[in-house]
């Protein structure tokens, strides 16, 4: 029996009305092994959880025809 492990994946999306967060749904209804994900249309923003691959997940985003890349990292910054 394999265990595997859920991944989050946060993506930064270009997204700019509803009709894209509609388009960034529907390729992730589509995706096998997403279990959850929420889109942020105000911070631009597409935190997807599941057993996916993260460089499938940007992959699949990025078919919607937006500008997809990785959140960037947080630094610490509040020390």
């Amino acid at each position: 029996m394999t265990i595997t492990m859920a991944e989050t994946v946060v993506l930064k999306v270009g997204m700019s009305c509803e009709g894209c967060v509609g388009a960034v749904k529907r390729v992730l209804n589509k995706m096998e092994g997403v279990e959850t994900y929420d889109v942020n249309l105000k911070e631009q923003k597409v935190t997807v959880k599941g057993n996916v691959k993260p460089d499938a997940v940007l992959q699949t985003v990025s078919k919607t025809g937006k500008e997809t890349s990785f959140w960037p990292e947080e630094k610490d910054i509040a020390k």
